[in-house]
């Protein structure tokens, strides 16, 4: 009797094949077998069947795996390609602190990473520092500023380090601090996640109170910081797993073109801020590679619901066909980049947005800390003209230039006030002089001058405008600064002080001519505009330092003493008989032994050179004032 002959195993492992193909679950890989049993299969037949399912399975499970590498992978390399331009991560972190301690304006500026084996944190990166024992500190968790700043997550600030009670003081971390010659400190926390990796710190050698946006700007550093270290890290990772995996490539290049698209946005915006771009230049590069029209909106034109969103997970959030990130740093929120018409936005492209909504920020401090440190500069400036005389005019000079400052021209002194026809509170007050201030630092910088807050108002040194006027030079701050604070603004000027840098004492007296005029001015009725001395006739030459009796006269006369020299007639004479007979034509003429027409033609003619309204009480007073004056001044010459 023959034996039976093998079924061909063929159709069960196109079967196999076909379950591999379509990615069928492993339980599906039993159904050929129960099949050929049910069928009649013999055992060789099924144990040709079982090796079969074995390797499919196997093949399965290699297809799977290699599946799941090539995810993680791609997850790897587009964080790889998010950073592309960071190799260093030393040089990032040094940047990073070198940039804080620049903008803070702090002495000594450092970064602590915690160290979850021993327990502490230790120094990683400083940068003005010069004591070697500070430089190798470790502080444990909860001790000193930084150890509870690492502890609690929280930033901490002292003015005076070894006189604040808060901190747990060590002999090792307060030899150390003393050693450097630290006093005023600000720490903030680098945070990953809700995690503490280390503390961020700026500090002075003397006691120095840290204000909130310097406290923000610091926090921002320190969000850079974190994200540069934990793409350090990722990068690692990344190296690593193509090394590894190296035969994915292919499957990488197929995505390659989002990963360029954020390593282009990535150079850009990096571009953007070395060359010293504004949030505009950032909306228009960034709409630009996403495709579309990306605005920065003050945080009141969007709707509030999806700025707290985006600013409560710290990512871009879709509102109708709008993706709206929110601009913010250290609790304070600025506005909001909006993609507009856009509701579809892949993954890379709304890190790409989020990335710019944190530029921005960064921007907007750095010019607000960059601006307020100028205008303090430019203050204290102009303090030491006021103050100090015998400060050496070549320092004075060479902080000038650094301001685009020019001590050697003629420059005039204004003071300058705001003048609040109902009075307010002492708050409101101080917040009129604060804006006051604002305007006056902002006018000084675009006029290349200085200003300062003083005695209740703003005092300014600028350059005499073209027209050499300190007058009309009083006259455009007093327009400029109430359109700026929206109120009346008195301003008074002094004479042209020339180059007040070889001379520094001269401010502190045009300093007070200016402020006689302020006064004078509101005296008059006259408050909310402009004027220097000689606006106020024969009373700028008691408001004036100077008392230039020559500029008064040629101001007043002068117009009558020129057409004399030049014609040879006798106007001048002729306006002295008048005022002195009461001016009456008849007794002129008696007086000057002409005909009373040539009076009544000399009068039309000095009318003509002074103005019709020359013979009004106050002009005459002026105009026999000058006659007295130059008729002294005459006399003396003879």
């Amino acid at each position: 009797m023959s034996s039976a002959r093998p079924r061909s195993p063929e159709p069960a492992e196109s079967a196999y094949l076909g379950l591999l193909a379509r990615g069928a679950p492993a339980e599906e890989y039993e159904r050929p077998v129960l099949r050929a049993r049910a069928d009649g299969a013999s055992a060789e037949e099924l144990a040709m069947l079982d090796r079969d399912k074995m390797h499919a399975l196997r093949v399965r499970a290699e297809l799977e795996g290699r599946r799941r590498r090539e995810a993680e992978l791609s997850a790897l390399f587009e964080t790889a390609h998010d950073l592309a331009g960071l190799r260093d991560l030393d040089a990032v972190l040094h940047a990073i602190v070198q940039r804080a301690r620049s903008l803070l304006g702090s002495e000594v500026a450092y970064l602590t990473l915690n160290d979850p084996a021993a327990g502490d944190t230790y120094m990683r990166v400083t940068d003005g520092s010069v004591s070697a024992r500070f430089q190798q500190l470790r502080l444990g968790m909860g001790e000193g500023l930084g150890g509870l700043v690492a502890q609690t997550a929280r930033p901490y600030v002292t003015e005076n380090y070894f006189d604040d009670p808060r901190f747990q003081h060590t002999r090792d971390i307060d030899s150390g601090v003393r050693d450097e010659g630290l006093v005023a400190i600000l720490g903030v926390p680098l945070m990953l996640g809700s995690g503490v990796i280390g503390v961020l710190f700026a500090a002075d050698r003397r006691a120095r109170v840290f204000e909130r946006g310097q406290i923000a700007l610091l926090g921002s550093f320190a969000a850079h910081a974190a994200v540069a270290i934990d793409t350090a890290n990722l990068l690692g990772e990344t190296r690593s797993a193509l090394a590894e995996l190296e035969a994915a490539n292919k499957i990488i290049r197929d995505g390659s073109a989002m990963i360029e698209r954020a390593s282009d946005v990535h150079d850009r915006l990096a571009e953007l801020v070395l060359r010293g771009g504004g949030v505009q230049d950032v909306a228009a590069a960034v709409g630009e590679v996403l495709q579309g029209t990306v605005r920065f909106f003050e945080a009141a034109a969007v709707p509030a619901e999806a700025v707290d969103r985006s600013r409560e997970d710290g990512h871009a959030v879709l509102e109708g066909d709008d993706w709206v990130a929110a601009v913010s740093a250290g609790g304070e929120l600025f506005g909001a980049l909006v993609l507009e018409g856009h509701p579809s936005l892949d993954s890379v492209d709304q890190r790409t947005l989020e990335r710019a909504a944190m530029v921005t920020s960064l921007l907007l401090l750095a010019r607000r800390s960059a601006g307020e440190a100028e205008q303090r500069v430019r203050g204290e400036l102009l303090d030491d003209l006021l103050d100090a005389s015998d400060r050496d005019p070549r320092l004075l000079r060479e902080r000038a230039a650094r301001l685009h400052a020019d001590l050697d021209a003629p420059n005039v002194v204004l003071s300058a006030r705001v003048e609040n026809p109902v009075p307010g509170s002492a708050e409101q007050e101080t917040d009129e002089r604060q804006r006051l201030w604002s305007a006056a630092s902002h006018l000084a910088a675009t006029r290349h001058g200085l200003a300062a807050a003083r005695d209740g108002g703003t005092v300014l040194l600028l350059p005499l405008g073209s027209d050499g006027s300190a007058a009309e030079t009083a006259r455009q701050v007093a327009k400029q600064l109430g359109n700026a604070v929206s109120a009346p603004v008195t301003v008074g000027a002094s004479a042209p002080v020339e180059a007040p840098g070889s001379r520094p004492g001269t401010v502190a007296g045009a300093y007070a001519e200016s402020r006689r005029c302020l006064e004078t001015l509101r005296l008059l009725g006259r408050a909310g505009q402009g004027a220097a001395a000689e606006d106020f006739g024969f009373l700028g030459l008691l408001l004036a330092d100077s008392r230039d009796v020559g500029a008064f006269v040629h101001r007043t006369i002068g117009a009558v003493v020129d057409y004399d020299e030049r014609r040879g007639t006798e106007l001048v004479r002729t306006l002295d008989a008048y005022f002195g007979c009461g001016m009456s034509p008849v007794r002129t003429k008696d007086a000057l032994h002409v005909h009373v027409n040539t009076v009544a033609q000399r009068l039309e003619r000095i009318g003509r050179l002074l103005g019709p309204d020359w013979q009004t009480p106050s002009n005459t007073l002026e105009i026999q004032l000058a006659l007295r004056l130059h008729g002294l001044a005459s006399a003396v010459d003879r």
